[in-house]
């Protein structure tokens, strides 16, 4: 408790450290938790855009590489479509196991 500042020689460091104490209290309550919550979006959005970009580039690089793998066994402009062809012929693979997998098996 604070005391008279007439008779304590301690009295403005225990002020400050009532104050003190006080501001980190109602720090705990609202500062952190809302700067934790920014920090969150703000990492999550710079995870997010590095995902997409790496996944783009992963993307570019195979069908690339799978250009120039098939070029070595058909022209160019066959080896073009053709690995379009193997790539999409993948993704729709893909698209299809994950339609089905969607849903979990219904029993009647």
């Amino acid at each position: 408790m604070i005391s008279n500042p007439f008779t304590d020689p301690k009295w403005a460091k225990k002020t400050v450290a009532v104050i003190d104490r006080w501001i980190d209290f109602i720090s705990d309550k609202t500062t952190r938790p809302i700067a934790n919550f920014v920090r969150l979006i703000v990492f999550g959005l710079i995870a997010i855009v590095a995902a997409i970009t790496i996944i783009v580039l992963a993307l570019v690089g195979l069908s690339r590489g799978l250009n120039e793998l098939l070029d070595v066994w058909l022209t160019r402009d066959d080896a073009v479509w053709v690995s379009y062809f193997i790539l999409s012929f993948i993704f729709v693979a893909i698209g299809a196991w994950l339609m089905r997998r969607r849903y979990p098996n219904r029993q009647n």
